[in-house]
């Protein structure tokens, strides 16, 4: 198999693939094609089936593996494929787990870093909130190791939303030593907690697309809520902090326009907001570089909103 990750401007493609999703649409000559986003576990791929009516093509659907055939071409800075023939595959000829986009780390070892993350921590209050979604939620934890942290842009593959969490609960860690006036509790129970939303926000691969809930309220909105549903069972939990925890994750975008309901008003709002930001972008930048064959400049990225260039210095 051709991972699409290898595919080339020029190549003949004849593989299977998983549709994720299928589009109809015109051109603007009033001529019917397909829109189609190809996926395998190294990415995603836009490819056009140009004559949908064609006997080559058969009936197939969203989710379904096809076996096609077509020419991988570059357009607006992108490869696509230009799909010639497509045929439903058979359960048998394919293996699922070729298909699902996965963290390059180990998920249990991610996960016994997060859990000693946890362990440091010292304040009883928000040591328990940590245990109950970390520890004896074994629903959440599920989820939790199996979402990804975006539907695209950066972590969009499974493990992505606890590789995502785990960098930017560590980098808070460093923020909490490198400048003290931070609450290292208070900072990295929100970093731990600022995403959880995405659990609910995201339906489960191989969709890996907004949920209903997910559309209408959003993955902040929504893992404030869930804060506040385990603090409920916590006994004299502090009713500031729970303000000041639930302030850090309503902010966590940092401004209205990215999707943020609160700018930060707290130091460590502040601080997770940049920790945040800083992972998603580096993560960005990581998978544009690896998914590219280029070995100079890449064009304009509507991610990073630049053009982007591989780094020259020599080592």
């Amino acid at each position: 198999m051709k991972y699409i990750k290898d595919l080339n401007d020029g190549d003949r493609v004849s593989d299977i693939y998983m549709c994720k999703q299928r589009t109809s649409a015109v051109t603007k000559n009033g001529k019917n094609y397909l829109s189609l986003i190809l996926q395998d576990k190294t990415g995603v791929m836009d490819a056009k089936v140009w004559d949908p009516t064609s006997p080559g093509i058969a009936d197939f659907e969203a989710l379904d593996y096809i076996d096609v055939m077509g020419d991988v071409s570059m357009f607006n800075g992108s490869l696509q494929m230009s799909i010639k023939r497509v045929r439903v595959c058979r359960e048998g000829e394919y293996v699922p787990a070729d298909y699902l986009p996965t963290s390059s780390r180990d998920i249990d070892e991610m996960y016994k870093e997060l859990l000693a993350v946890i362990d440091r921590t010292k304040n009883e209050y928000l040591k328990k909130l940590l245990d109950e979604f970390f520890v004896k939620d074994t629903e959440f934890i599920k989820a939790f190791r199996f979402s990804s942290a975006a539907k695209s842009v950066h972590h969009g593959f499974v493990g992505g939303l606890l590789e995502h969490t785990l960098s930017v609960a560590q980098l808070c860690e460093y923020f909490s030593k490198h400048y003290p006036l931070l609450k290292r509790d208070l900072l990295v129970t929100a970093a731990l907690c600022h995403d959880i939303g995405k659990t609910r926000e995201l339906e489960a691969f191989p969709i890996n697309d907004y949920s209903d809930e997910g559309n209408l309220l959003g993955h902040i909105v929504m893992g404030t809520e869930m804060v506040g549903e385990k603090i409920k069972d916590i006994p004299g939990f502090p009713k500031v902090l729970e303000a000041e925890l639930k302030h850090c994750i309503l902010a966590h975008h940092g401004e209205y326009e990215y999707g943020s309901p609160k700018k930060p008003a707290l130091m460590e709002a502040m601080a997770l907001n940049m920790a945040d930001n800083m992972d998603a972008k580096m993560e960005t930048f990581k998978e544009l570089i690896e998914s590219s064959s280029s070995q100079d400049w890449l064009g304009f990225q509507r991610t990073i909103d630049s053009n982007v260039r591989m780094t020259k210095m020599p080592e």
